[in-house]
């Protein structure tokens, strides 16, 4: 004898279907091409530089210097230094990468905290931690993002750091905002009936629900990122030479730019590319989400 669901018809949250589900993402064009792309910049930065005959980025001969794309051993030819170009391109798309990954983690991690707990609690906590975050998000972040670097001095960590500190209120509030929408659910008032503790709730219920929010949010983000590193860079402010990066890449560029322009090109059209596939995939993954 066949016994009915009592589940049956009641509509499942689709942040807590079964993670294969959300694979299926990955058949629709829109979503698996910028992932592609994504994927494939995130290899060509990571494994390329490991394999053999891929020169380092920096010790170069000035013997070798403004050697042109295409000379042996140098697909791209060589900077005023004698360093290989896509060598260095490589490794300052790793250090981007690097920096848009901590950054979004230290924003989610801090951030998303805070505000799902915010949003879930409520009460004399979510106006504190509000007011907190919204006194934050009123300064110009530029503008303090720059003075902070300029304080703390050009490094990956600093900049790590800088970056970071802007992107919790951004992420707190989209947590919150999120959570607000999902503490009206029935499944969340029979889990608290059921004497479950909000510790567990918000880890088993919360936590779930308004991760692609988050998600999708951090891929937006990534791309911002890696274009305010690439202009810290540029200023000095970012990654100091001689470790690469694409910002400093296109300062040292730009000095000899009517000569050699492929200088700033190369580093140029990856950014742009990178930058590019984050936004796309965030779009995306944001329409496939919402249902449209």
């Amino acid at each position: 004898m066949a016994v009915a669901d009592p589940t049956a018809g009641t509509p499942v949250p689709a942040a807590v279907a079964p993670a294969a589900s959300r694979f299926r993402l990955l058949r629709y064009p829109d979503v698996a091409v910028p992932a592609g792309l994504l994927l494939l910049v995130v290899l060509a930065c990571t494994a390329v530089p490991l394999l053999p005959g891929i020169p380092a980025p920096i010790g170069g001969s000035v013997l070798d210097s403004y050697l042109p794309a295409g000379s042996p051993g140098h697909l791209l030819g060589t900077d005023p230094n004698g360093n290989d170009i896509l060598s260095r391109i490589l490794h300052g798309g790793r250090s981007s990468l690097l920096v848009a990954l901590s950054v979004n983690l230290i924003g989610l991690a801090i951030g998303g905290t805070l505000g799902a707990l915010s949003g879930y609690v409520g009460g004399p906590l979510d106006t504190v931690i509000m007011r907190v975050l919204d006194v934050l998000i009123a300064f110009p972040s530029l503008v303090l993002t720059l003075a902070v670097a300029q304080s703390l001095g050009p490094s990956r960590l600093n900049t790590i750091l800088a970056l970071a500190f802007f992107s919790i209120p951004a992420f707190a509030r989209i947590a919150r905002a999120a959570t607000l929408r999902l503490r009206e659910q029935p499944f969340m008032a029979a889990a608290q009936l059921c004497g479950t503790s909000g510790r567990r709730i918000l880890a088993r219920h919360v936590a779930p629900n308004i991760a692609p929010q988050l998600i999708t949010f951090g891929m937006l983000g990534a791309g911002i990122v890696m274009v305010i590193e690439g202009a810290l860079s540029f200023l000095g402010l970012g990654i100091p030479p001689p470790a690469p990066s694409w910002g400093n890449m296109i300062a040292q560029g730009q000095q000899s730019l009517s000569a050699t322009p492929m200088l700033v090109v190369w580093p140029c059209v990856a950014l742009f590319v990178t930058v590019l596939a984050c936004n796309l995939l965030g779009e995306s993954l944001r329409d496939r989400w919402s249902g449209r």
